[in-house]
């Protein structure tokens, strides 16, 4: 398929993994996951990660390459998926980056040239002693789109991403790019009120056996710390079980802090000025048809 490369996305819960399994059947192609999450073995019902069933026999790839005791780094993600995309064009199909972690596919998509920032101690040890809300509006002032699609609860990304942007004195959108395909970004829309729904469908789909997902990530060994650095869904769950909420006090967070994390993907989307928003699978069938001929 030449230098090209499709990407589907959207917000969390706007049916990604529905649209690319049918896109890559008709269009002969392997999907290549876009995901911070779905990296990490074992994070399935809480990351919505798609089943060897729902696969119907199309190559996933970046799903379950790390334990989660792991960190890994949009550097390590970028190197992987971009060449995940290039084994798939030598093999004659066409690579689709599907997924709603906006910084991930902008690594992909522009080619950013991630600088290595080894840890700086000192300035993590000043940075632990402040608060989470202390933390991001540091990351605001210094890199606001870092902080636009960033957990704002999550203190180790914040500290990063402030160790980062100290280190090497630029925001995300000042650094070298290098490009590596030709791309059509695929968007997919739904209204507030929509998407709200399908949050909530999702989520009392989930919430049994997210329970139990992360009763057995705790018992292999993982920290509630790590749990709670894990996104939302492991962070509130992770407070159920340990006594710090009550279980409605938890679905009400995951449902409200789902609808404010889709608010914070679609503001990163809406400055990337080349996604083609489609509303059904034809429009976006006219667009691949389109791109690859």
């Amino acid at each position: 398929m030449d230098n090209k490369l499709v990407v589907i996305l959207g917000q969390t819960a706007s049916g990604k993994t529905d649209l690319s399994i049918k896109l890559a059947r008709k269009f002969k192609g392997e999907i290549i996951s876009a995901d911070s999450r779905q990296v990490y073995k074992g994070l399935d019902i809480g990351t919505g990660k798609i089943t060897k069933k729902e696969m119907q026999g199309i190559p996933h790839h970046a799903l379950d390459i790390a334990s989660p005791k792991k960190r890994v780094s949009v550097a390590q993600y970028q190197k992987m998926a971009i060449k995940a995309a290039k084994d798939i064009q030598k093999s004659g199909r066409l690579p689709f980056l599907v997924g709603g972690t906006g910084f991930y596919i902008q690594s992909v998509v522009d080619g950013i040239i991630i600088p290595e920032v080894k840890p700086n101690w000192k300035l993590r040890k000043e940075l632990e002693r402040k608060t989470t809300e202390e933390l991001f509006l540091i990351l605001k002032e210094s890199d606001p789109l870092r902080a636009e699609t960033i957990d704002q609860k999550n203190p180790t990304r914040l500290i990063r991403a402030i160790e980062i942007v100290t280190a090497t004195k630029k925001p995300i959108g000042l650094l070298q790019k290098n490009p590596q395909f030709e791309v059509l970004q695929l968007g997919i829309k739904k209204s507030p009120e929509e998407l709200k729904r399908l949050i909530k469908k999702r989520l009392d789909k989930r919430m049994k056996g997210m329970i139990a997902e992360v009763k057995k990530l705790q018992r292999s060994g993982l920290s509630w710390k790590r749990l709670e650095e894990l996104g939302l869904e492991y962070r509130f769950t992770a407070k159920y079980l340990q006594g710090k909420i009550s279980q409605s006090e938890m679905i009400a967070s995951i449902q409200k802090e789902s609808e404010h994390f889709a608010k914070r993907q679609m503001t990163w989307f809406k400055r990337e000025k080349r996604i083609r928003w489609i509303k059904n699978q034809k429009e976006a069938e006219a667009l691949i048809k389109k791109f690859i001929n």
